[in-house]
């Protein structure tokens, strides 16, 4: 009974709706202080002379003394002054907000020293405390971890390009060698060198079994696990992984690998809770809070590319989440099967859509 009452205001509020004015449309807006209708349209108050935002948090007029208009300069046409709270003739803050940190994100790129957040922060024009957090909000990361992360990005384009390690050092903002092989070992999982080199010198444990999805290889750095692909040629995917890391020294998995890779299968198998091994996982932020979010994803859940842009909160980024789960490299673990398409049918998988759509229906016990 009550399910068929829901069911019958539920239809009531969308017949209200339906017929409602659109003038009643934009006054409701106005009483819910609704963000999203800001820009769509403008309410002015003929006792005060002031038009403003449909958010705007001033004291709520009476409806028989709003007016409403498309734009602010119809608004000020008609005779009425923008608000002083929600400042109607400025951008929104949100999108100041976002103008402010890309300005930071540009100024963290360009600099030969990172600035500090209180420099940041005065480019800003912003308290400390506010500016972090804001800047947090609008990327999904500290300005240290974006400063990191594009530092990373930076050293691994010139250590291809460069003649040396040091001319690649100075070139991706590095002024000083001490810190720059401190840091270097964890961005990229092994010496500057040896990724310059292709993996030389660099000792990457792997091994190859066979699942039920067909040929696994397990492979870690000393970081951490940094690939699990899935296949039907077992030599192809040891190739694959060559091909990755020419120079590296692959060195089979000894009884202790094995361990793992028969913990891996395992999960595999039954897909629940996290196995909670390191990774070793190279990318950009973007790509890091991608990879992140779909880790947060329960067994036996389905998600569309839009919820994790929503999640990691860049609800236009759908393509760019799109791309940063086709350069996931670590299977399963990293669970980009089960992002799905918004009408529910299976996109492309790094190792077949058959695999995924096997996945998928393990974790949903079908």
């Amino acid at each position: 009974m009550s399910s068929m009452n829901t069911r019958n205001a539920s239809s009531s509020e969308a017949v209200s709706k339906a017929s409602a004015s659109p003038d009643d449309l934009r006054w409701q807006a106005v009483t819910q202080r609704d963000k999203t209708a800001d820009g769509a349209f403008y309410y002015a108050v003929r006792t005060t002379g002031v038009y403003c935002r449909p958010s705007c948090p001033s004291r709520q007029a009476r409806r028989e003394n709003v007016a409403f208009f498309d734009t602010g300069m119809q608004a000020e046409h008609a005779g009425f002054r923008p608000c002083k709270r929600c400042k109607p003739n400025e951008a929104a803050l949100a999108e100041r907000q976002a103008q402010v940190i890309a300005a930071a994100c540009r100024a963290i790129e360009q600099a030969e020293e990172l600035p500090s957040l209180d420099e940041l922060a005065q480019i800003a024009g912003m308290s400390r405390f506010h500016f972090h957090r804001v800047f947090k909000e609008k990327t999904g990361v500290t300005p240290k971890a974006y400063a990191a992360a594009h530092r990373a990005r930076r050293l691994r384009e010139e250590l291809a390009q460069r003649g040396t390690v040091t001319d690649a050092m100075y070139e991706a903002g590095f002024n000083s060698s001490g810190r720059f092989y401190a840091e270097s070992g964890g961005r990229l999982g092994m010496t500057p060198s040896a990724w310059r080199a292709g993996g030389s010198g660099a000792q990457i444990h792997f091994a190859v079994a066979q699942c039920w999805l067909g040929a696994i290889l397990v492979a870690t750095t000393q970081k951490g696990v940094c690939a699990i692909t899935l296949g039907d040629d077992p030599d192809r995917l040891v190739r694959d992984l060559q091909d990755q890391f020419p120079q590296a020294e692959l060195v089979g998995g000894d009884a202790e690998f094995e361990k793992l890779i028969a913990r891996v299968i395992g999960f595999i198998d039954a897909p629940q809770g996290d196995l909670n091994l390191p990774l070793d996982v190279r990318g950009t932020a973007f790509q890091q809070r991608v990879w992140q979010a779909l880790r947060d994803i329960p067994a036996g859940t389905r998600v569309t590319y839009s919820d994790i842009a929503e999640r990691i909160g860049k609800p236009s980024a759908v393509r760019a989440v799109a791309s940063a789960c086709a350069s996931n490299a670590i299977a399963v673990l990293i669970p980009c099967h089960r992002v799905v398409r918004m009408d529910g049918s299976l996109s492309g998988y790094r190792w077949g859509v058959d695999r995924k759509k096997a996945l998928l229906d393990r974790e949903s016990g079908s």
